[in-house]
């Protein structure tokens, strides 16, 4: 979105942003993108989370909705690592590829790893002497993953439990979900110190640090597993993962509220139109049925029944055309794949 700030600070926000808003039902996420607005995009994570009141976990948390909102998009300063910048708010209704761009948070989390002290062998040695919970961790480590951890894995180990100040608990469950994570994807393969490290920093990005919170975590992400994997199926793709830039499009759908039924009747639509799996195309229709309102398949399907009524001359409230005898052919096809997707279901 282009914008100005004249004088009084005066700020706009069109209708689609403001919807896009509403739907997220975020608050934080809200302020962050008041605050952009209002430091015309020339901030740092840590200085929006002073700002707000707010964690520079809870921060980045809200700015990864923006973004996969399409609202703004993180754009990194390498020279100045604590100076995260944001930069380009996109056009509200935009549908290309760069109006989906998230930014990749594993150099911001090197990035976070260089803030904190390498932790050391005699650090460890005294943290152990001094008989505190970290042995009894590194017993249960040892026990969940199965194996001995090396020197260098302690340290590691270490790292997580000093530098970031986690509570024993909250490191077991993030290791259990780390194990359950490797298996599914690497076919039993158990994960290794440095996935458990990198996962530990995500979690400190997104503000976890208490059981409770790190449970809430876990079932938000295993709701949105299941959900990208409904919509994989609608969209027939089979045998493979989806791409970072499809993973993209279908988180975008899912914060705005679209289930998999309603993304098989874009598809259906889309392959009917251009003949394949065409992303952008299918972008386009869930962003219009957006903009009209419709979210489910009753909603969409007595949108066009309406549209379907209009008498011969009078412009269609949808297309903004005369309503013709080719529009209610593809009102009749679309309510009879809707019709079979509720049988199947």
């Amino acid at each position: 979105m282009k914008y100005s700030l004249p004088g009084s600070e005066m700020v706009t926000l069109t209708g689609q942003i403001i919807d896009k808003l509403i739907r997220a039902g975020d608050g934080d996420a809200t302020l962050l993108y008041l605050y952009i607005l209002k430091t015309q995009g020339e901030s740092s994570l840590e200085q929006a989370a002073t700002a707000l009141g707010r964690s520079s976990g809870g921060i980045a948390k809200s700015m990864e909705l923006l973004s996969r909102l399409g609202l703004v998009r993180l754009d990194g300063n390498k020279d100045k690592k604590d100076n995260i910048r944001f930069d380009k708010l996109n056009e509200p209704g935009s549908t290309d590829g760069a109006s989906r761009d998230a930014h990749s948070f594993d150099s911001e989390i090197t990035d976070a790893q260089s803030q904190y002290k390498e932790p050391t062998v005699e650090d460890m040695r005294r943290e152990l002497e001094s008989g505190s919970v970290f042995s009894a961790l590194i017993d249960e480590t040892q026990r969940s993953l199965g194996k001995i951890l090396s020197n260098d894995d302690l340290l590691r180990l270490f790292g997580i439990y000093d530098n970031l100040k986690m509570e024993p608990e909250v490191i077991l469950q993030l290791i259990t979900h780390c194990i359950s994570e490797s298996r599914g994807r690497s076919k039993g393969r158990m994960p290794n110190i440095r996935y458990i490290e990198k996962a530990a920093y995500t979690w400190e990005r997104e503000g976890i640090r208490t059981l409770g919170a790190a449970e809430k975590y876990i079932k938000e992400l295993s709701a949105r597993r299941s959900a990208r994997g409904k919509i994989k199926t609608a969209l027939n793709i089979k045998d493979r993962e989806l791409s970072e830039t499809e993973g993209r499009y279908v988180d975008g759908w899912i914060a705005l509220g679209f289930g998999a039924d309603v993304v098989a009747v874009a598809y259906d639509k889309t392959v009917v139109k251009t003949g394949g799996l065409q992303w952008k195309y299918i972008d386009a229709i869930i962003n219009n049925w957006h903009n009209r309102g419709f979210h489910t398949l009753s909603e969409i399907a007595e949108g066009d029944k309406m549209s379907a009524h209009d008498t011969p001359g009078t412009p269609s409230r949808a297309h903004g055309h005369k309503f013709g005898e080719s529009d209610l052919e593809e009102v009749e096809r679309m309510q009879r794949l809707l019709d079979k997707i509720k049988d199947e279901k």
